[in-house]
């Protein structure tokens, strides 16, 4: 899986109540979720998003409750991948759960600005500024967990299993 977007970079500790406030919590709808996301740490975010734009932030990036309408608003948004320096634990679950493609580097994170163009191919785990040319090296995730996030997340995954048998 490879993806090119303009970056949408946040500081460290972004909470899941950033991510999608907890008013907004009344649905499970992405596409409802994704009129929300971001808003309180951007309140702009919603509307300049575009389908395969990805987000890079600090450390700890999706702290604060273990609710899983913070990645599913991401994935809303049609954000193709969220890059940062380290994830809550909940939420790199939450996420790979659901399929949306995460990765830590915090190389990439202190070198890459907002409004940059980066290439990710998750398969290796490369991540490339195109505006410096510069290449990153994240860690790829295993086989089985990329074939979770190409078939969508875990339901996605074990049906694609099961209609093979």
């Amino acid at each position: 899986m490879k993806f090119t977007g303009r970056v949408h970079k946040f500081g460290a500790d972004i909470d899941t109540d950033a991510i999608i406030p907890a008013r907004y919590l009344n649905t499970a709808d992405p596409a409802e979720l994704a009129k929300h996301c971001m808003e309180d740490a951007d309140p702009s975010f919603p509307q300049k998003v575009q389908a395969g734009d990805i987000i890079v932030a600090g450390k700890n990036f999706g702290c604060g409750s273990s609710r899983e309408h913070a990645p599913i608003a991401i994935k809303g948004s049609e954000v193709a991948c969220v890059i940062a320096s380290s994830f809550a634990r909940i939420f790199y679950r939450n996420a790979i759960n659901i399929g949306l493609p995460i990765l830590e580097c915090e190389a990439a994170v202190q070198a890459i600005e907002d409004g940059d163009q980066v290439e990710v191919d998750l398969e290796k785990g490369i991540i490339v500024n195109l505006r410096t040319g510069e290449s990153f090296q994240a860690a790829p995730f295993p086989e089985f967990m990329q074939q979770i996030m190409a078939q969508g997340g875990l339901i996605g995954y074990v049906q694609h299993k099961l209609s093979n048998k």
